[in-house]
């Protein structure tokens, strides 16, 4: 089992910089890759970054240039470096972990609100 707890939402004004963290607990030596999603009001969760334990990293177009997905393996902390901040990033903000294997598991965390407005 794993635990996934997220800080770091709130409101924040467009042009501007977020980071978003992510504490992995439980079974984290079984997680091969986290990242984030979100989901803004009236649409699908999207994948927003994910990375690898790796290190290969992969961001949804819309985001490209201006997130930054990163992890810290002392902390078990994955980190969402957000920057350029439009509104159309208004979302709420889901941790996920894979734990792949002969039965693949996905895990999620609470969400956090992000809010880009004036």
């Amino acid at each position: 089992q794993v635990q996934l707890v997220e800080s770091g939402g709130g409101l924040v004004q467009p042009g501007g910089s977020l980071r978003v963290s992510c504490a992995a607990s439980g079974s984290i030596f079984s997680i091969n890759s986290m990242g984030w999603y979100r989901q803004a009001p009236g649409k699908q969760r999207e994948l927003v970054a994910a990375i690898t334990s790796g290190g290969s990293t992969n961001y949804t177009d819309s985001v490209k240039g201006r997130f930054t997905i990163s992890r810290d393996n002392a902390k078990n902390t994955v980190y969402l470096q957000m920057n350029s901040l439009k509104p159309e990033d208004t979302a709420v903000n889901y941790c996920h972990a894979l734990a792949p294997g002969i039965q693949p598991r996905h895990y999620w965390g609470q969400g956090t609100q992000v809010t880009v407005s004036s």
